[in-house]
């Protein structure tokens, strides 16, 4: 009985270590430098035309917000995006929803729902979750900040708060 708990113990001290590095370092197998850039469609909205978008810009400091319109964090996170927004001329901003646009929800509530939380740049949509794969992203809100060069500087799953994100872009501008 012993040798059981003992196994046991060992096994869950492995998979709690696995999760830990997981969670600082990204999921195993998913690399981002080689999955990066995407292709989105962006949506018509404020600060956003209809269309295109490669994430992260190329030759861009990109900050990448991941967002989904249930997500009550991620109405933070924009909010707080909007705030450090204008004194970033030089950093190309791009949120991306995963949603899938459907009769329950459509782009144009999407691009409501972006009206009505302030963002006032790039919108698009992901649906296949092609980017949220790419960044190994684990929960929402995300964001990521690319340098010009497309590398990946800064990850956060969660609410990212302000004052850390002027301190990464200040690093990259």
């Amino acid at each position: 009985m012993k040798r059981r708990r003992l196994l046991a113990a060992l096994a869950g001290t492995g998979l709690a270590g696995g999760g830990l590095w997981a969670a600082q370092n990204g999921m195993p197998g998913v690399d981002t430098e080689a999955a990066l850039p995407r292709r989105v469609e962006t949506l018509s909205a404020a600060g956003s035309e209809a269309g295109e978008a490669t994430v992260p810009t190329p030759d861009t400091v990109t900050l990448v917000d991941l967002f989904a319109t249930w997500c009550d964090p991620c109405d933070e996170q924009i909010e707080i995006l909007g705030a450090i927004r204008p004194d970033y001329d030089d950093v190309s901003f791009v949120s991306v929803t995963n949603e899938r646009p459907s009769e329950t929800l459509t782009r144009a509530e999407i691009a409501d729902w972006w009206d009505r939380n302030g963002g006032r740049w790039t919108v698009g949509i992901d649906p296949g979750s092609d980017l949220l794969t790419a960044f190994g992203a684990d929960g929402l809100p995300y964001v990521a900040i690319a340098d010009t060069d497309g590398t990946i500087s800064y990850r956060q799953s969660g609410l990212a708060g302000e004052s850390e994100l002027r301190e990464q872009l200040d690093r990259l501008v």
